[in-house]
């Protein structure tokens, strides 16, 4: 694929937020979130995608459909072959997301998605082993609205990412998070006195 080609070759939405239990349980499968993450790069039919991963059509056409039946993935495009038609999938949108709410549209709790944390640790083992990972963890005591300015700036970077044209030979994993530590040790607050001795 050329380098200024975008990614994925097909339209889609930016974002879409889960809101049925039936959404989070589709995205909650590893096979799946392979399928979903390989689609970002370009519209794919079953045959392709069970190539990628190595697994019967069979199989990957079930976890397919299901993502699709799940709003997920929809047809992009068709191409006739000989008398059979190909259907190539694509995401419906470049970002699916769980509120924070949990909420689902009846009112229900929605089950938890993967912990992305998780799947990152499994798949950055061999480059940490191998010395390639690229990794920085920080702590600070921040006010909530602070955190949640600090996030609106990191999800501009999630999305840079997440449009970067499919050109070079290796996938890369890219992980972010932020979340609260109530537990977390702190320091008291700087007394008066230590104020006054720093003066002197």
């Amino acid at each position: 694929m050329s380098s200024n080609t975008p990614a994925p070759d097909y339209d889609l939405d930016d974002r879409r937020e889960l809101t049925t239990a039936e959404q989070v349980r589709a995205i909650s499968d590893p096979l799946r979130t392979t399928l979903l993450g390989l689609l970002h790069e370009r519209a794919a039919t079953v045959t392709e995608l069970a190539a990628a991963v190595k697994r019967p059509k069979s199989t990957v056409a079930h976890h397919v459909n299901l993502l699709v039946r799940a709003g997920l993935l929809r047809v992009v495009r068709t191409r006739r072959v000989r008398a059979i038609e190909e259907r190539y999938y694509g995401r419906t949108a470049r970002m699916f997301y769980v509120g924070l709410g949990r909420q689902s549209a009846d009112g229900d709790t929605l089950p938890h998605d993967f912990n992305d944390f998780e799947v990152a640790a499994k798949e950055s083992a061999a480059a940490y082993e191998d010395g390639r990972m690229r990794a920085f963890l920080r702590h600070a005591r921040i006010p909530e609205e602070r955190a949640k300015e600090f996030w609106r700036r990191v999800d501009q970077v999630i999305h840079e990412f997440d449009q970067l044209p499919r050109a070079g030979d290796t996938v890369y994993g890219f992980a972010v998070g932020l979340y609260p530590m109530p537990d977390y040790p702190t320091l008291p607050p700087a007394s008066e006195d230590a104020s006054e001795e720093d003066s002197d």
